[in-house]
């Protein structure tokens, strides 16, 4: 049990702040859904009208980008989805989907994920030139 207790906190000590930023990204989503902010971004987007499902995944691009996690992204960004997808008489779960599919074409270039895989491979210090290799599948995949 002391080695145990002894890698708790240690990895306590290095996950403290990736956790806390979750929370707060969370806590962020809940009041903007909350608040009435999806609501209201929602109907500012929806005037892209029936264009819209197809710039969906770029937004999902974008938020896994911003927050480096697909389940921040979709509780950030599937709230205002939903609300588009209302708006403009489509279906939720086809404009949430999108978002998912573009923010797990993100997940290749979002700089947590990137920071992760140099320091598992021990190559810190090359994250540019891993943004530069994976970046062309990333867009390959969001508009394939």
């Amino acid at each position: 049990f002391k080695d145990a207790g002894r890698l708790f906190g240690v990895t306590f000590k290095e996950l403290w702040l990736p956790v806390l930023t979750i929370c707060f990204i969370l806590a962020i989503s809940k009041i903007t859904t909350y608040g009435g902010l999806s609501a209201a971004m929602g109907q500012g987007i929806a005037k892209a009208g029936n264009v819209f499902p197809v710039l969906s995944p770029i937004l999902g691009w974008i938020g896994v980008f911003m927050t480096g996690s697909v389940v921040n992204n979709n509780s950030l960004f599937a709230p205002i989805q939903a609300s588009v997808a209302q708006q403009i008489g489509t279906s939720g779960s086809l404009l949430v989907s999108a978002n998912t599919v573009g923010g797990v074409a993100a997940k290749l270039i979002s700089p947590q994920s990137i920071a992760i895989a140099t320091a598992a491979v021990k190559q810190v210090g090359k994250e540019s030139e891993l943004l530069k290799m994976t970046l062309k599948y990333s867009v390959c995949l969001l508009i394939f």
